[in-house]
């Protein structure tokens, strides 16, 4: 039983690289321009960020106290 084991483990781990054996490493759709959308996408980040932080600030202040 030990030996079926054993052949079984040794099997997985042939197949296992042979199957990774190709990649190497990179994503093959990895893109090669900044996507559409993406200005639109950063300047909304920016509205966002710019936001979080007047929030912060009016938390942070004595005004309403």
């Amino acid at each position: 039983m030990r030996a079926k084991d054993t052949a079984i483990s040794i099997a997985l781990l042939a197949a296992l690289a042979v199957g990774c054996s190709g990649h190497d490493g990179a994503s093959p759709k990895t893109p090669a321009a900044t996507p559409s959308g993406y200005s639109q996408m950063q300047q909304k980040v920016d509205a966002a960020e710019s936001a979080a932080a007047a929030a912060d600030r009016d938390a942070a202040s004595d005004t309403d106290r």
